[in-house]
């Protein structure tokens, strides 16, 4: 038998089911609970984060409530029911394919309720088919449902936008997708370190699909226990320790330690803008530690590698770790139009290790300001 991928057979298949959009999930269930159905749906976001799975769940709760009958709510998951019709409009965007579902949409459905019509990607549609498609669309026959799902809104005409119920979906926070990381890795029997599925999760940038897709490469690595070193060595990130002693060699103000840091994970096939965005990482981290405390749940590490990355937060204060951060974000923009980007790069660390020296200057006014308090009742009395 085939395999099928993590992202598949780990979809969601309830409203109960639905990770980071349980408000959208809570309208819909609720909009069929009072019989407020609209016609038309126009649900966006990024990719990967539930907009055709809704869909169809969506869909299934109109057709088959409570998976009744089975074999039609099992049909409507899968994709191939014939009363839930999903096009993608990336391959179906000329005018004839709108007016032939114009044409089938006076149909009745054979065996729901509803004749749903799920256009993936909508946006692709080109203008003379999204103009076929309106006056449908504001008076649809009473037995159809239209389901608009894309990532470009803003591609989308107005005069559409306006007949739909819109469903602005969120990309999903990297701690709700770490949980659903685990336990598919309970469910496949296997293992994995924290640390590697908060990585996973910042990773796939909100969306499950591309973070199902990435833990999908790393079982295929046959290792019972997923770890940081095998996600290090599959794409080729920057090592988390070899990282770490960069930046302590900042905190300490050498310059020249910290050059051959970032000259060794260079060696190790890190490119430059990878090696940035760790440093723009950790060094993130360390600033929320500093303003928001060693438990602060806006740092997404555990266990050992927490109580590290704490320690380290002590050699830094947090304007001089936002001073590097901009330091930085100016670096990494500049090296992207440059024919010398080893030199910034390399500019880059001195300055680092330079800055992580100076103290803050609230910090400098505060000591002068109390050593002339101090010495002020000795000034009067002579």
């Amino acid at each position: 038998m085939a395999y099928t991928v993590l992202a598949r057979r780990y979809r969601s298949r309830s409203f109960d089911d639905l990770v980071g959009q349980e408000p959208i999930a809570r309208t819909l269930r609720n909009a069929i609970a009072s019989g407020r159905v609209g016609h038309a749906y126009l649900f966006t976001g990024t990719r990967g984060v539930g907009k055709t799975s809704t869909a169809r769940i969506f869909a299934k709760a109109l057709n088959a409530p409570n998976d009744e009958p089975a074999e039609v709510a099992e049909a409507i998951m899968a994709g191939r029911d014939t009363d839930v019709i999903e096009i993608d409009a990336a391959s179906n965007s000329k005018v004839e394919e709108a007016r032939e579902l114009i044409a089938n949409s006076v149909y009745r459905p054979m065996r729901g309720r509803h004749k749903v019509y799920i256009i993936d990607e909508v946006h692709m549609l080109s203008s003379h088919a999204f103009n076929a498609l309106l006056k449908t669309m504001e008076e649809p026959p009473e037995h159809v449902v239209f389901i608009l799902c894309t990532t470009e809104t803003h591609k989308v005409p107005a005069t559409i936008q306006s007949r739909c119920q819109r469903f602005d979906f969120r990309n999903i926070a990297p701690g709700e997708v770490s949980a659903h990381l685990a336990r598919v890795v309970k469910d496949e029997k296997l293992s994995a370190e924290p640390e590697l599925l908060h990585a996973v999760a910042r990773l796939g940038n909100g969306s499950m699909r591309d973070s199902l897709s990435l833990l999908d490469r790393l079982i295929a690595c046959g290792q019972k226990k997923l770890t940081v070193a095998l996600l290090e060595e599959l794409l080729g990130l920057p090592d988390r320790a070899l990282v770490g002693g960069l930046i302590d060699a900042m905190a300490r103000g050498d310059a020249g330690g910290s050059l051959d840091g970032a000259a060794a994970l260079l060696a190790r096939g890190v490119s430059i803008d990878q090696l940035v965005d760790a440093l723009l990482d950790r060094l993130r981290d360390l600033m929320v530690v500093r303003v928001c405390g060693a438990d602060s749940p806006l740092v997404e590490l555990s266990g050992e590698a927490r109580k590290q990355e704490v320690a380290r937060a002590q050699a830094f204060d947090a304007a001089g770790l936002l001073h590097m951060i901009a330091l930085c974000e100016n670096a990494q923009r500049s090296a992207k139009f440059s024919g010398t980007p080893r030199a910034l790069l390399d500019a880059l660390v001195v300055r680092l290790s330079q800055s992580a020296k100076l103290a803050d200057i609230g910090q400098v006014l505060a000591k002068i300001e109390a050593g002339g308090a101090a010495q002020e009742p000795i000034a009067k009395k002579r």
